[in-house]
């Protein structure tokens, strides 16, 4: 089964769990580290998530997963918080951190740098933009690796 595909139906299974017990379903991901395979679930809610609302949600996420065995190898599912430093992994994501300080680590370097922090300005299907030292950056999605929330959450709320 292909990886979107899997992770689509994975989607489906677990998000309505996550919402009934009072949580969004932040991102799902599946990879593999270090020869092992995990299946990552990264919850949230207003306030923060503590390791017992990670616990309050994997008991019926595994039971779940156990009855449906929507993933045919071994793997370890991991029940997080997507934390301080949250990495943006969709346009979802990039819309409700608008205005905050971001840091992207990229693919090849631009401006002579593999990384650059800013503000996040706005997005299309083709770039991201960043406001740095009063100018406006222009980074090609191609060229991105990772994009996280840099500070705390109740720094994101405010525009700089």
């Amino acid at each position: 089964m292909k990886k979107d595909v899997l992770l689509e139906n994975l989607n489906k299974l677990i998000k309505p769990i996550v919402i009934s017990l009072g949580y969004d379903l932040y991102f799902i991901e599946y990879i593999k580290e270090e020869g092992e395979k995990y299946l990552r679930v990264y919850i949230d809610k207003e306030g923060g998530i503590s390791l017992e609302d990670c616990e309050r949600v994997s008991r019926p996420v595994s039971d779940l997963l156990d009855a449906e065995d929507p993933i045919p190898e071994s793997y370890f599912l991991e029940v997080s918080s997507p934390g301080m430093f949250r990495q943006l992994f969709n346009d979802e994501h990039l819309s409700k951190y608008k205005g905050s300080m971001v840091a992207v680590n990229l693919e090849s370097i631009i401006e002579g740098k593999k990384s650059l922090k800013g503000t996040l300005l706005h997005f299309d299907d083709n770039n991201i933009y960043l406001s740095k030292d009063n100018e406006e950056l222009m980074i090609p999605r191609e060229k991105i690796k990772t994009i996280n929330l840099e500070g705390s959450l109740k720094e994101v709320s405010t525009n700089e």
